[in-house]
C-alpha cells in the first residue's frame, strides 16, 4: 500500500491528498506535527533531506515534491486521465506544475508574515524561534523566515509574493475563460495542484486579491470546493478553531495587504 508522510494543514500535503482522492487510491497516512518539529526526525530526513512534507513511499520508491507526486499517481494508477491528451495542453499543465514552486513560496510568505507570525510570536520565546529556524536545512529559507517574523508584511519577500500571485491570478483567469477548469476543458492536474494555495488565501480572508480583477479565480475555487476530493483532502484536516484563527488574523492584516496590492498594480 502507498504510504504518505504528510501534515494536516500543509498545502503540499493537501495537494497530494486531493490527488489520491480524485484517483480513488487508499494509502497509509503518517501524520507529522510540523509545529513540534517531527519533520526534523533523522529517520524522516533520510527519506526527505529537505525536512518538508509530503513524502510518498510506493514500495521501495521514495517520492518528494507534491506536484511530481500527483503526476506520478495519475500516470501510474490512473492511466493519465488527469492529464490532457493534447500535447500543447499537456505542456501548459506541466508549466503550471512547475509554477507551483513560485506560487508555494508566495503562499508561504503570506502565511508566515501574517497568521503564522502571530501564532509563533505569541507561543515561543525569541530563543525558541531561532532554534526552530536553525533546524531548517535550507539557509536561504532560514533567512526568509527570520525576515518574515521580524518585518511581517513589511518584508521584501511580500513584494515578490504579490508579483507571482498577480501573474498567477491573471493566467488562471485567462485559462478558465469560458470554462470551469485551469487544466483545460476537463478537470485535471493543474486544478489539483493549485487548489490548496488558492484555498489558503481565501481562508486567510485575502480573497480581495482576485475578487475585482480576476473573478474567474473565485468561481473556480467554488467549483473545486464542491468536489468530494476537496473535503477528503483539505477540509477534513483543518480544525474548526484554526478556521476562526486564520480569518481573525487575516482581517487584521487585510487593510495593509490591500494597500500593498494596489501599490503594486500601479
Amino acid at each position: 500500500m502507498l504510504k504518505l508522510y504528510h501534515g494536516a494543514t500543509s498545502v503540499c500535503s493537501q495537494k497530494v491528498r486531493v490527488a489520491l482522492a480524485e484517483i480513488g487510491l487508499d494509502y497509509e497516512g503518517v501524520m507529522l506535527d510540523l509545529q513540534k518539529g517531527d519533520q526534523f526526525d533523522p529517520d524522516y530526513m533520510r527519506l526527505n533531506p529537505d525536512a518538508v512534507v509530503p513524502t510518498l513511499l510506493d514500495g521501495d520508491l521514495v517520492l518528494v515534491e507534491s506536484s511530481l507526486i500527483a503526476e506520478y499517481l495519475d500516470r501510474t494508477y490512473n492511466e493519465g486521465r488527469l492529464m490532457p491528451s493534447d500535447a500543447a495542453q499537456q505542456a501548459r499543465v506541466r508549466h503550471w506544475l512547475l509554477r507551483c514552486l513560485s506560487v508555494h513560496a508566495a503562499i508561504n510568505t503570506l502565511t508566515f508574515s501574517t497568521f503564522m507570525r502571530d501564532k509563533v510570536l505569541a507561543a515561543k520565546t525569541p530563543q525558541e524561534i531561532e532554534a526552530a529556524i536553525a533546524r531548517m536545512p535550507d539557509k536561504v529559507q532560514q533567512a526568509k523566515r527570520r525576515d518574515l517574523f521580524a518585518n511581517g508584511l513589511g518584508s521584501i519577500y511580500v513584494d515578490q509574493a504579490l508579483l507571482h500571485l498577480r501573474r498567477g491570478f491573471a493566467d488562471m483567469h485567462a485559462d478558465i475563460a469560458g470554462g470551469t477548469w485551469v487544466s483545460g476543458p476537463a478537470f485535471g492536474l493543474a486544478d489539483i495542484a493549485l487548489v490548496p494555495y488558492i484555498d489558503r488565501i481565501e481562508r486567510l480572508g485575502f480573497e480581495g486579491l482576485w475578487r475585482s480583477e480576476f473573478p474567474a479565480v473565485g468561481a473556480w475555487l467554488t467549483a473545486m470546493r464542491e468536489r468530494p476530493s476537496y473535503a477528503a483532502g483539505i477540509a477534513t484536516f483543518i480544525p474548526d478553531d484554526m478556521v476562526q484563527e486564520q480569518r481573525s488574523a487575516g482581517a487584521t492584516y487585510w487593510p495593509t495587504l490591500e494597500e500593498r496590492w494596489a501599490e503594486q498594480s500601479g
